[in-house]
């Protein structure tokens, strides 16, 4: 088992890129740190059976790098959640996270994520069980509702049952779930969002930290949303267009460093790339795939991801194909010579 190593004072938790499933993965987390020092990162969801039953370093490991970063939990058992978040914290992890706003058919049937708001008591129970063992934050990301429930009633006596146990952070995607007859997919985009209810939610609950979730794209709807709540964690956006998180360090953070540049940011990724093949054999698809947005909104951004995506060179497991793509777009002056180009 690691060892956790002495850590910096944590940024607060202004902005924050999603736990998305089959995205942020550790890769994915290291391409996001060169782009952004301050803002939070979030696993994937990782079930507590994975980790009481499966291979804990598969599930948990991460790179000291990635810091700030939070392990998102799925279970709704209190023992199994305070046995998975003490694994969390012996791992190093700053923040322990309770999935309750996934809505896939999949994990209603581990009986946890978004119909966990339906059993706010049992969320507390479990919430009180991860913070008896831990020292570091347990918070909890859920929707405004679910299924037809459409009162802003429900979402505050939930947040006000799970706050006695002593949760202070709430992340709330500004959405209802949809348990039945959508898919996750149209979870994220077919129910209307509705921001006020999470304004509502911080006025409500002013000593709470809220943090908001959900269809955001702009820094200047970022600035929006940040009049009403302390945070604003993005999602797909972050994925998609990830270099519209360059801003986030000078704009949120007050960090007056000059973001990296593209060219820099593949610099910089450039040792973590080879050292993982080195490590795990020519698989740079499972890096480069979370790359393909970089040059989103450039002249040649399409022609960067076509070439990342060409399995028979990325077969090869050579790091150059990356520079060959991003020279593509950026031209070959754009890189420095350290790159080895």
């Amino acid at each position: 088992m690691p060892i956790p190593t002495l850590k910096a004072p944590l940024p607060p938790r202004r902005l924050s890129v999603a736990p998305m499933m089959d995205w942020t993965d550790r890769h994915c987390r290291m391409f996001h740190r060169q782009i952004t020092r301050h803002t939070w990162l979030y696993t994937e969801m990782v079930t507590t059976g994975a980790i009481i039953h499966g291979d804990k370093a598969r599930h948990l490991d991460f790179s000291d790098e990635e810091h700030p970063v939070a392990l998102q939990l799925g279970g709704s058992e209190p023992e199994d959640l305070a046995i998975s978040a003490r694994f969390g914290e012996q791992w190093g992890y700053d923040e322990i996270n309770l999935n309750c706003g996934c809505p896939s058919e999949r994990v209603q049937r581990g009986a946890f994520g978004a119909c966990l708001m339906a059993e706010p008591a049992l969320v507390a129970d479990g919430v009180k069980a991860m913070r008896d063992v831990v020292s570091i934050d347990v918070t909890v990301k859920h929707r405004i509702g679910i299924d037809e429930i459409d009162s802003y009633g429900f979402v505050r006596d939930f947040v006000g049952t799970v706050a006695e146990a002593g949760c202070r952070t709430f992340i709330v995607h500004a959405r209802n779930a949809i348990l039945k007859g959508l898919t996750p997919k149209e979870n994220r985009e077919i129910p209307p969002l509705r921001y006020e209810r999470v304004y509502q939610l911080k006025r409500d609950f002013p000593q709470l930290e809220i943090i908001i979730n959900g269809g955001i794209k702009t820094l200047h709807e970022i600035d929006m949303h940040l009049q009403h709540i302390d945070g604003v964690m993005i999602g797909r956006e972050a994925y998609h267009n990830p270099y519209l998180m360059a801003a986030f360090d000078g704009r949120y953070y007050d960090d007056a460093a000059a973001p990296l540049s593209r060219a820099e940011i593949i610099d910089a990724i450039l040792p973590y790339l080879r050292e993982q093949l080195d490590r795990e054999g020519p698989r740079l698809n499972s890096i480069t795939r979370h790359m393909l947005g970089l040059m989103a909104g450039l002249p040649g951004a399409r022609s960067f991801r076509q070439r990342l995506s060409d399995a028979k060179q990325l077969a090869s497991g050579d790091p150059t194909i990356l520079y060959q793509a991003a020279q593509a777009v950026l031209g070959a002056d754009a890189f420095t010579r350290s790159s080895g180009m």
